[in-house]
């Protein structure tokens, strides 16, 4: 339905007034603003879920600040807070790692007692086998994350110090307790020949050379007769465990004596990582040595004394399983040896411990533990790794961060999909602008452009068309109204090319002493044909917004 609009300049004889135009119906603005208030997706209660469980608060302190030795962190990470709806004191343990660790030592630590009859043999051997291996790999993990040192050397420091530490004992008839000893001393020798070449080369290459390192030594154990060439390797090493015990008793001596190790494996990690080297080296992490060399980091020293240190643990390491296993055989330094510690640091993640012996776990119980399984227990533990490899970022212990970054991702998806742009602004950028005016600027003028595109019709295009100066109906004032009050900056206007003939429509620099940009060549004979092309650029601009 057409509306008719009486000009009030009809009646004063005013050149070009007609008595009646064409024009749109009136259309209220309220409709606009309740349109925009509607809801059109289904809200969530208020508030948000809770996602870790809330302790109640006790006493007049909300959280405990007991430390443990020899560090200055605390037992729990405990975050205290005030509930914002009740006012209730509340508790969180933001990093319950402390309390996995205790839950699965302590699993470990009965484990003995809760295996069937049956499997004792395997289990306890698999668990003896497990100790060393998962001490081993925290060591090469303070190697491979702490240091960020791509070494494959740790098992040849293990085996040069097995063989060693072996063959002293059956010459010099050492007695068990100093066979670590002797590890360790052939450990910090082997460390400080392998560091050297750590200063200069890094990454692809040093992980070449300690690789054919790995290989030199597995070549000249196997070929040397004082180390067993004959025999498929050297054994007759002194044992802690005593010959006239039981096999049953032997074997849970051994399994506790491994574990012990493990744990003591697990100290020296933390004591490493935990504290003034380890935050050194994060300073420095790979790709950023330059930056923290600029700041006063000498990463170089703190990686080398890395590299010794666990170099020289995995020398006691080593003379401890020349003790354990009463002798070492060469199958230590053979290369499917290193994949398979690889990929147990792999399939748990780089760079923490607990990657490091639940990777470890997973490992030997495929390989120990289901040995019934034939070669298939090699290909799962190879589509395992695959698969770490191929969807997880940081082993499975990175599956957590990995799950929230693609939580977070999809809120976000979800936020965009709901939030009409169209000038206004997304609740991201709402809370970082300082300026709130502008929040409600912006929505209070999204509102009025979807109110001036209903008015926008023929009818009203032609009456500008007919008079661009002058009383207009409402629907075209408003729009002119709105027309004028924008920025300056882009704001078009007409130039005289030549007084009267030619007009040409540019657009204001909003800048002073700079000039206009010319938007089109287009010529227009008159002064009204130039506005009323002004004008339908506006309206262009004002319906594609």
């Amino acid at each position: 339905m057409v509306n008719l609009w009486r000009n009030p300049l009809f009646v004063w004889d005013v050149k070009g007034a007609v008595e009646e135009l064409p024009t749109n119906p009136h259309v209220s603005p309220q409709s606009i603003w309740d349109r925009t208030r509607e809801s059109r997706v289904s809200l969530l209660p208020v508030g948000r879920l809770r996602y870790y469980y809330k302790w109640p608060g006790h006493g007049a302190s909300i959280w405990n600040r007991l430390r443990y030795w020899p560090t200055r962190r605390r037992l729990l990470n405990i975050r205290g807070e005030y509930n914002p709806k009740t006012m209730a004191r509340e508790k969180t343990v933001v990093d319950k790692r402390p309390i996995w660790w205790l839950l699965g030592l302590l699993a470990l630590l009965v484990a003995p007692f809760l295996i069937p009859d049956s499997l004792q043999n395997t289990l306890f051997a698999a668990g003896a086998f497990f100790g060393i291996y998962a001490a081993i790999n925290l060591c090469w993990m303070l190697v491979l994350g702490t240091a960020s040192i791509y070494s494959l050397a740790s098992f040849a420091v293990v085996g040069a110090a097995a063989f060693v530490a072996t063959y002293l004992s059956i010459v010099l008839h050492l007695p068990w307790w100093v066979l670590p000893l002797v590890g360790s001393a052939v450990g910090l020798i082997f460390g400080v020949i392998i560091a050297i070449p750590a200063t200069r080369l890094d990454g692809f290459y040093y992980a070449l050379l300690t690789l054919g390192l790995n290989e030199l030594c597995r070549v000249y154990f196997l070929q040397s007769k004082q180390f067993g060439a004959a025999t498929g390797g050297l054994y007759g090493a002194d044992t802690y465990i005593p010959k006239d015990w039981t096999p049953l008793s032997q074997s849970m001596l051994g399994y506790y004596a491994c574990f012990a190790l493990m744990l003591g494996a697990l100290l020296l990690y933390r004591m490493v990582d935990g504290r003034r080297l380890g935050r050194i080296l994060r300073m420095a992490p790979e790709k950023r040595e330059a930056f923290a060399e600029a700041t006063g980091v000498d990463y170089r020293r703190a990686r080398v004394l890395v590299f010794i240190i666990s170099s020289v643990a995995l020398g006691f390491i080593g003379g401890f399983y020349a003790s354990h296993y009463r002798g070492v055989g060469f199958s230590i330094f053979s290369f499917d040896t290193v994949l398979l510690g690889l990929a147990m640091l792999v399939i748990g993640g780089i760079g923490r411990a607990e990657g490091a012996v639940v990777g470890t776990a997973i490992v030997v119980l495929l390989d120990k533990v289901l040995i019934s399984w034939g070669p298939i227990r090699l290909i799962a533990i190879g589509l395992i790794m695959l698969g770490v490899v191929l969807f997880l970022r940081g082993g499975i212990f990175g599956i957590k961060a990995q799950f929230r970054a693609w939580r977070d991702k999809k809120k976000s998806e979800r936020r965009s999909t709901r939030a009409e742009k169209g000038g206004e602004m997304l609740p991201e950028e709402a809370t970082e602008t300082k300026n709130k005016d502008l929040v409600y600027f912006h929505r209070y003028d999204k509102m009025q452009r979807d109110y001036l595109k209903t008015l926008v019709s023929p009818e009203i295009i032609d009456e500008h068309q007919r008079s661009p100066l002058g009383q207009h109906s409402e629907a075209l004032e408003r729009l002119l109204l709105y027309f004028r009050r924008a920025a300056l900056p882009d704001k078009y206007a007409i130039t005289v090319v030549e007084p009267f003939k030619a007009y040409r429509i540019v657009a204001l620099s909003g800048h002073r002493g700079v000039a206009p940009r010319v938007v089109e060549d287009k010529i227009y004979p008159t002064q009204d044909e130039a506005y009323h092309g002004v004008f339908l650029r506006r309206v262009q601009d004002l319906l594609e917004a």
